[in-house]
């Protein structure tokens, strides 16, 4: 499973580590991803998300149904 935040989208950064000597390797930069349940009350279930924690804010902020409702629209299942 990859690393995206189902409702922001978010996916690692890749850049380099520079060390004390300069020396440059690569590395990425994960999304703070967590899995999460929530109660649908349109719907009488739960559904269960991988998110990132801004994800979680923007839930918070709109609404379970509203984000819900955003994510069948672009064809996600649930």
């Amino acid at each position: 499973m990859s690393a995206v935040c189902q409702v922001t989208g978010a996916k690692p950064g890749y850049g380099k580590q520079v060390s004390h000597s300069h020396r440059r390797t690569s590395r990425r930069w994960e999304p703070n991803l967590q899995i999460h349940r929530y109660y649908v009350p349109s719907e009488g279930r739960w559904v269960r998300l991988r998110l990132s924690v801004k994800g979680m804010k923007t839930i918070d902020k709109r609404g379970i149904d509203a984000v819900v409702a955003e994510l069948r629209s672009k064809g996600v299942k649930l």
